[in-house]
């Protein structure tokens, strides 16, 4: 029985592709973007409002679900035993790609393009580093849980390898002025980075959900058994 986490990487997912191309459309109807002249790229469909404010916000709101996939992902590895360097270091290319989805979203590429293309590469090029980490750990750490069925690995390398090759065909189509090729090869890696965190539910089908516990400080009596669980009740307020 999958819990209820897991609908928040497959929502994630629907999300995510809904939006990009929701943004497509509202660009080709308001013929801010020609399409006979070429496939555009993702950041020309949200350069131009009225779709740049809804670009702006769908990413916010995707970026937000894409940290909270991460900060999960990580109390997950730390529960399985996994090295806490590499454990943050998958965490923080994950909060990087989700950080670059936002930017990507707030300063459009006609305005702030440098910022913007920065944006990109956390989000595209980072966040695909954000999986092959993942898969190097369960490579490396053969004891390691393996949520699913047995070909959802040799899936995640073939998306992750597919993401690579278009990511580096898409700068040599790029700087070959090929705009329309490149523009296909990063719609491409678009869709294959959101089918990824979209396969992270199968991960998240073993938990069945999670807790907020607050630890208190020196200041406020004892240190707590981390071992047990906190009770944190309500205390009486004291008069003045």
């Amino acid at each position: 029985m999958w819990g209820y986490l897991s609908l928040l990487p497959a929502f994630l997912a629907l999300w995510a592709t809904t939006s990009i191309w929701t943004v497509f459309a509202i660009a080709v109807a308001n013929r801010t973007v020609n399409l006979t002249e070429g496939i555009p790229y993702i950041s020309l469909c949200g350069s131009y409002p009225p779709q740049s404010c809804i670009f702006s916000q769908l990413l916010n709101l995707g970026a937000a679900m894409a940290a909270w996939i991460c900060i999960l992902r990580y109390h997950q590895f730390r529960d399985w035993g996994v090295r806490k360097w590499f454990n943050q270091l998958v965490l923080w290319s994950g909060l990087l790609c989700a950080l670059g989805t936002s930017v990507v979203g707030n300063f459009q590429q006609k305005n702030q393009q440098a910022t913007h293309l920065t944006g990109a590469f956390f989000a595209l090029f980072v966040g695909n580093v954000y999986f092959w980490l993942q898969l190097l750990l369960s490579w490396r750490m053969k004891n390691l849980p393996q949520p699913g069925a047995p070909w959802i690995g040799p899936l995640r390398f073939v998306l992750c390898s597919l993401c690579t090759i278009l990511m580096v065909t898409m700068v040599i189509l790029h700087t070959s002025l090929l705009r329309s090729a490149s523009a296909v090869c990063e719609w491409t890696v678009a869709m294959l980075l959101f089918t990824l965190f979209g396969l992270l539910a199968v991960d998240f089908s073993c938990l069945e959900g999670c807790t907020l516990c607050l630890q208190p400080g020196p200041s406020l009596g004892p240190q707590p058994d981390l071992d047990s669980p906190i009770s944190l009740k309500p205390q009486p307020a004291q008069a003045l």
